[in-house]
């Protein structure tokens, strides 16, 4: 069984070189398709295998590692089915080089993929990067102004965060340098067994600068800014692995340091920096959410408050850390179906301003309501998943010592869901000026965020026994 942990790296990588010689956009398609169902295949049959998996010294995978790489498979699988009707019948030009899709978005799953099935934080590492490079082409896509400029800040605000993990990922190796229990090597394990006797000034470095550079690229406050910019620039397929894959690979690369904070005994601190950060994403998301016109800039900054959500959730500790990682979950599935109706919405109306896209229910009722429901849910509405997982974390808050960060929580979702609402309701139901034709709507083009509302809807009304007991087993491996 391990070596599946090999084969969804290799095959995604060579199906990627593969996609590049063909010149066929159909058939890239097809290639792109069958990439995704297999790693889709593959990935489900790990659930039935040992808690923790190896494949030689660099590919080990465990049940936190297992919910990141299973959410990428899924969002990855869906994605690609609506990239078919996307790019076939899309308004790009052939400056956009579609044929170049394809590629970018298979290395760009096995970068993503590299990230879950490792515990060498070096080469963890070089993943993260490798999702930067495989990512950036696809941002420019349709090589306008506004698409250059994104690419470019996100290239270079991604590459100060990388540096800056890099950093981090030396102080950890000085921390545990000379330790006789194996923590010159850079696997979680070894770090784990050496943490603590670690050099608490060198651990602490460590934690600091990966937090800061890895929560750069998770959308993190303060270096979040590239977020918005790239989200609104990319093609809807790509928001919706940005937003809904991405960002969890980074998440996952802060969680391994805490593990390592964890195995020390020393930890406190970096549960302070991580609510503390967290509660200042979400503030400054909900800040930018008031009053936004753009609705892929609207899902980005929401994409940037349920980051911040997640953070503070790790950082609280108990019942929070089931919640967080529960709302990893939640959160992928809704922000990545918000986005690729979002593209439904930009292909009929033209426009990414809530204000000039009038009468959604209307002209595309399939879309309209999907967009509506995923809205509730991503918004913490009953009984859908988010709900559940905020509802945790904002239990856990109220409860401990210092109840006031329980209410602020609260307070900061309810102007998020306000935020979100002035925009998009208007948005939904206003037609001025009388009827608003019906616009044509591609059945995989609706198919794939049915499937994410859907699943949003299930895993809050019904949570199957193998997913809570591994978000409890992840839980627990983080202290919760």
């Amino acid at each position: 069984m391990t070596w599946v942990l090999a084969f969804l790296v290799l095959v995604p990588a060579a199906l990627g070189l593969l996609a590049l010689a063909v010149k066929e956009l159909r058939v890239g398609l097809g290639i792109l398709l069958g990439g995704a169902s297999m790693h889709f295949v593959a990935t489900a049959s790990l659930w039935g295998g040992a808690a923790t998996m190896q494949f030689g010294t660099l590919l080990q995978l465990d049940v936190i590692g297992l919910i990141f790489l299973s959410i990428t498979s899924v969002l990855f699988l869906l994605v690609s089915v609506y990239t078919i009707p996307y790019i076939l019948q899309g308004t790009h030009d052939r400056q956009s080089a579609p044929h170049r899709f394809v590629p970018c978005l298979l290395g760009f799953l096995a970068a993503m993929t590299l990230v879950s099935v490792t515990q060498n934080l070096a080469l963890m590492w070089a993943a993260v990067e490798g999702t930067t490079l495989a990512s950036a082409p696809l941002v420019y896509f349709y090589r306008r102004r506004g698409a250059l400029e994104a690419a470019w800040k996100y290239l270079l605000l991604c590459s100060v965060g990388i540096a800056l993990a890099l950093l981090g990922t030396f102080c950890l190796g000085i921390a545990a340098t000379g330790i006789s229990a194996g923590g010159t090597e850079l696997t979680l394990d070894a770090l784990s067994k050496a943490a603590p006797s670690m050099a608490r000034p060198w651990l602490k470095a460590a934690f600091v600068l990966a937090l800061v550079g890895y929560g750069t690229k998770m959308g993190l406050a303060p270096l979040h800014t590239w977020l918005p910019d790239t989200h609104s620039q990319a093609p809807s397929p790509v928001s919706a692995l940005l937003s809904g894959a991405l960002l969890n690979c980074a998440f996952l690369a802060i969680l391994r340091f805490f593990q390592v904070c964890l195995a020390s005994g020393d930890f406190e601190f970096a549960r302070t920096l991580l609510v503390v950060l967290g509660f200042v994403s979400i503030g400054v998301a909900c800040a930018f959410m008031v009053g936004q016109s753009d609705y892929k800039r609207l899902f980005a900054y929401s994409s940037i408050e349920n980051m911040g959500v997640m953070a503070a959730g790790v950082g609280l500790g108990g019942a929070a850390t089931y919640g967080a990682i529960f709302h990893s979950v939640n959160h992928s599935l809704c922000k990545a179906g918000l986005f690729l109706l979002a593209g439904n919405v930009l292909r009929a109306f033209g426009t990414t301003s809530a204000r000039e896209a009038h009468g959604v229910l209307r002209r595309l009722p399939v879309t309209g309501v999907l967009m509506m429901a995923l809205f509730l849910a991503i918004g913490g509405v009953p009984p859908f998943g988010p709900f559940w997982s905020e509802f945790l974390i904002f239990r856990v808050a109220l409860t401990g010592p210092h109840a006031w960060v329980g209410v602020l929580f609260l307070f900061l979702l309810v102007v998020a869901f306000l935020g979100m609402a002035g925009a998009l309701l208007p948005m939904l139901q206003r037609a001025p000026g009388g009827d608003v034709a019906r616009a044509a709507e591609p059945k995989l083009s609706v198919l794939a965020p049915l499937a994410l509302a859907v699943g949003a809807l299930g895993v809050g009304i019904y949570l199957p026994p193998a997913l809570s007991d591994a978000l409890r087993r992840a839980a627990s491996m983080l202290g919760g």
